[in-house]
């Protein structure tokens, strides 16, 4: 019965939330060039590294260092990558 309720909780949140995913994929993809997810590294469990997508907010030329530590981090951003960044608090956005 549990598998089931989770199934159906699943298929609930991926139907809420495909239009949504969709019309960002869209946004980013129309307002820039490039591909629209970036794979970022992350490290879990034991230490292993992993690759997580996320929508791309940045500029394809972007230095490969820490946002923060860009002189002017908003010059590097694409047209949809402000709402699409300020919409994620884990990114650092202020």
């Amino acid at each position: 019965m549990k598998r089931f309720f989770d199934q159906g909780l699943a298929l609930l949140a991926a139907v809420f939330l495909a239009l949504p995913i969709v019309m960002t994929a869209l946004a980013v993809r129309l307002t820039s060039p490039g591909p629209v997810l970036y794979w970022s590294d992350r490290v879990g469990r034991h230490n292993r590294i992993f690759k997580m997508p996320k929508f791309r907010s940045m500029r394809i030329d972007t230095p490969a260092v820490a946002t923060h530590l860009l002189q002017n981090p908003d010059q590097w951003l694409t047209p949809i990558g402000s709402p699409v960044w300020m919409n994620y608090p884990s990114c650092g956005a202020s």
